[in-house]
């Protein structure tokens, strides 16, 4: 994959002029103060527990009535690459004649060293999948519901990404 290949790879679906933007940002190795100026420290969350805590909040704050959380965690298997930064589970079993539902929620741990608004906002999306299953107008409304500066954090993150890839650790 050519240097411009990993720029565009985590925004493929913006404008050329933006790309472009980007594209000079990275050239004039600008790109880690860009994010640095906005977010200038990672988050404290560095535990499953935490992790679930955080997460649980959200939701009690937004979304009291909605399915419950059987488990919220870091996982190292989720790759950026396959357009993953994390995974919303729906299982359900037949224990004892009785039908048991769990929702799980996986971040990448790539999350573990980032800033808290992009944690919070991979948290919120996949938050939505607890009433909203598909990326529909629905979906990013009670996004932004929840997190109003969504689609600003989605793009950042994006950025975020793009500089691991070809820098290595912001922070």
């Amino acid at each position: 994959m050519n240097s411009e290949q990993q720029v565009f790879k985590y925004l493929g679906g913006y404008s050329e002029e933006i790309r472009r933007k980007v594209g000079q940002l990275v050239d004039n190795k600008g790109l880690a103060g860009h994010l640095l100026k906005k977010y200038p420290a990672p988050h404290a969350i560095r535990t499953d527990r935490a992790l679930y805590d955080f997460a649980m909040g959200l939701k009690n704050e937004y979304l009291r009535k909605s399915q419950p959380l059987s488990k919220v965690t870091f996982d190292p298997r989720i790759s950026t690459l396959n357009d993953a930064l994390g995974l919303h589970t729906f299982v359900s079993r037949v224990q004892g004649g009785k039908l048991k539902a769990k929702n799980e929620i996986r971040i990448s741990s790539v999350f573990k060293e980032a800033p808290l608004e992009f944690l919070r906002m991979i948290v919120v999306h996949e938050l939505a999948h607890l009433k909203e299953k598909d990326h529909n107008r629905a979906f990013y409304s009670l996004c932004e519901y929840m997190e109003p500066a969504y689609q600003q954090l989605e793009f950042d993150t994006r950025l975020y990404l793009t500089h691991l890839d070809l820098f290595g650790a912001l922070y």
